[in-house]
């Protein structure tokens, strides 16, 4: 006899909390409501060299009826490596058709990355990259951000070397999320005057296991230096080609500075194009017009009503 609904929820319910259990922080929730959940997985040694991000999205059927909606988030993840893993997880799910089989899962693919760390393969490269790839991505935007390959924290390490002062963690602000085709989008928000308190704010975010595991963290800064009448800026697209670039060129268009915006996208498994570079600055606009950086719609009216009345009254004066 099939499974009703209410049983084959309670079988995705069940089956959460026995992970949540097991794995602890290495487990997260991404979104409940669309039962997108996250592990971190690695090849137990004490200090992991190979680690991967299995992210999962259940289906209303599973799992009686259909299997699990999965993604394998890792750099170093790719062409056969990725063959052969996707492959042994297909199999795993045909070989238990109809029971759950996250568990199964996450430790066929910690005993694969045992066996890297333990055979003679050189380290992974941690060079992210883009689920999604358009032939005309972010030409525009080269100029105004070069993509920085390296761990952004480490490359934040070398620019603040010279600073030894211990800089204030300055509060940290998290803005509405957009959800489009599974892929959620969230923008969080520092006042920072200084590249130091820009690191200490991103060591913050990644202490936050959801954050840490998010497909892709771009963030742009702008510090406005008065000494030297400039700017000091940057960005970084932690794989998501070109977004860093456009994220600090919406921050140039607003004019915004003193401000670090970092704008968290979890992939849902759907490619989502060009519409993705509209969430990520929808995002970041939002949170910049909620804690003041920009003005809102409404304000900018307003403010363009009264420079127009002001306009009206000027002429009126000069005619007469």
């Amino acid at each position: 006899m099939a499974s009703s609904d209410a049983e084959v929820a309670q079988q995705q319910i069940d089956e959460i909390e026995a992970l949540s259990s097991i794995y602890g922080e290495d487990w997260c929730v991404v979104d409940e409501d669309e039962k997108i959940y996250c592990i971190k997985i690695n090849d137990c040694l004490d200090q992991p060299k190979w680690t991967l991000c299995l992210q999962v999205i259940l289906p209303p059927g599973y799992p009686t009826a259909e299997p699990p909606i999965y993604q394998l988030n890792a750099p170093w993840l790719r062409g056969q490596d990725y063959m052969e893993l996707a492959n042994s997880l297909e199999e795993i799910y045909i070989q238990n058709l109809g029971e759950s089989i996250l568990y199964l899962w996450v430790e066929k693919i910690r005993e694969v990355l045992i066996e890297k760390a333990q055979s003679s393969d050189p380290e992974p490269d941690i060079k992210k990259t883009s689920e999604e790839v358009d032939e005309n991505d972010g030409d525009d935007f080269v100029l105004d951000c070069q993509p920085i390959h390296e761990d952004p924290i480490k490359m934040l390490n070398y620019i603040t070397s010279g600073s030894q002062e211990d800089e204030e963690l300055p509060p940290i602000h998290h803005g509405n999320p957009i959800t489009d085709r599974r892929s959620t989008f969230q923008a969080h928000l520092a006042p920072v005057v200084t590249p130091r308190q820009v690191k200490r704010v991103l060591e913050k975010l990644y202490e936050n296991k959801k954050i840490a595991s998010a497909t892709h963290n771009i963030y742009a800064y702008r510090i406005y230096c008065e000494d030297k009448q400039t700017f000091l800026q940057d960005c970084e697209d932690d794989g998501e080609t070109a977004a860093g670039g456009r994220l600090l060129h919406l921050m140039q268009i607003l004019n915004v500075h003193n401000v670090l915006v970092v704008v968290s996208r979890w992939y849902g498994g759907i490619l989502l194009g060009p519409d993705r570079f509209k969430h990520i600055n929808n995002c970041a606009r939002n949170v910049l017009v909620e804690y003041s950086y920009v003005p809102s719609v409404e304000e900018s009216s307003k403010q363009a009503g009264k420079s127009k009345k002001t306009r009206k009254d000027n002429k009126k004066r000069t005619e007469h």
